[in-house]
């Protein structure tokens, strides 16, 4: 499954009855729970990362990745955008786009 699988399936889960489906609910809730539930599942990720629990670092990156693909439908951001901006930052290193930030 690609990140553009994931999130044309979000988007068909979203178009659904939210009794029906987790993803609709998500978004009925609203941005800001929405947006809260990525940050838990962030930190989940972390949590997991500092333990040095493998299989735990696995299950929390999916459930990362699909809570932010389901907080950029709700704020109707496509993902083709986010990897627009990933793209233009390939073309120089990762140390001169910070300097470039830091100078804005």
């Amino acid at each position: 499954m690609t990140l553009e699988d994931l999130e044309a399936r979000i988007a068909l889960r979203a178009a659904a009855s939210p009794e029906e489906s987790y993803t609709a609910r998500l978004i009925a809730r609203g941005i800001a729970k929405t947006a809260q539930k990525l940050g838990e599942e962030a930190t989940e990720a972390v949590i997991a990362a500092v333990s040095n629990d493998r299989a735990e670092l696995v299950k929390e990156s999916a459930d990362l990745l699909y809570h932010l693909l389901v907080v950029l439908r709700a704020a109707d951001v496509p993902l083709a955008e986010i990897m627009a901006e990933l793209d233009t930052r390939t073309a120089q290193s990762g140390l001169a786009e910070k300097a470039a930030r830091k100078e804005q």
